[in-house]
């Protein structure tokens, strides 16, 4: 079966970085952000975890934000939702503070255009924790823009996380897609390259590597975008 579609991550292969500096520092700018508001830092960071763990584990019954929501809430009362707005502004201002953590690659861009030019239908399946704002914004840090992909996860559009299996599938049902016509291009070991168990094509991009559970690398296609576009040529 021919290759119809290529699915990136995002953070740490299109968006070099260092996930874990990443996150402490758009979290410090977020705690800065809502002090005026009455969040104490502590307690927001325990809020901000708590919400994402949900994510992590939902299970298709309603959608990351509602389960993000429902679980902030159970720590700041209903009342919280109010204060919406101001997530929001701190997504479209301050947020960008963040870029500091994060590299640039120019062959992320000219990979991507190529591949649109071939004809390929292109997906960005990044972890659905943000919010699509969020989301729009790291895909612009990356020299890209949201419409080079057809679709792209965000908290709003998925009820699944990475590296639930049915957070892919969940993909696949709405491009109407099958695994067998997709490859499967990121960093992270666990989360990206367990696509393979349901006979979808991966790439291991390892620049900025993630591999928590110290797995055998070399059974996986891997290398930089050259040789990803190779790769792709050849299957």
């Amino acid at each position: 079966m021919s290759i119809k579609a290529i699915l990136f991550d995002l953070d740490g292969t299109l968006l070099p970085m260092d996930q874990e500096l990443f996150v402490k520092t758009y979290l410090k700018y977020l705690a800065v952000n809502l002090a005026p508001i009455g969040y104490e830092a502590e307690k927001l960071m325990k809020g901000m975890y708590a919400g994402v763990g949900a994510m992590v584990k939902n299970d298709g019954t309603m959608t990351n934000e509602k389960r993000f929501w429902d679980i902030f809430c159970g720590m700041f009362g209903k009342e919280a939702l109010n204060d919406l707005p101001y997530f929001e502004e701190f997504y479209r201002t301050d947020f960008h503070k963040a870029k500091v953590t994060c590299g640039f690659n120019k062959k992320a861009k000219e990979t991507i255009d190529i591949l649109k030019n071939r004809g390929y239908r292109l997906i960005l399946a990044t972890n659905p924790l943000f919010p699509s704002v969020a989301t729009e914004s790291r895909i612009r840090w990356a020299g890209l823009e949201p419409c080079d992909f057809e679709l792209f996860t965000t908290y709003e559009n998925s009820s699944y996380c990475k590296p639930n299996l049915k957070y892919y599938e969940q993909i696949l049902e709405k491009t109407g897609l099958k695994a067998e016509e997709c490859i499967m291009v990121g960093n992270d070991v666990d989360e990206d390259m367990i696509v393979k168990e349901i006979g979808m094509g991966v790439f291991l991009l390892p620049e900025c590597l993630i591999n928590k559970n110290d797995r055998d690398i070399s059974q996986y296609p891997q290398g930089n975008f050259d040789d990803l576009l190779k790769f792709i040529s050849e299957n």
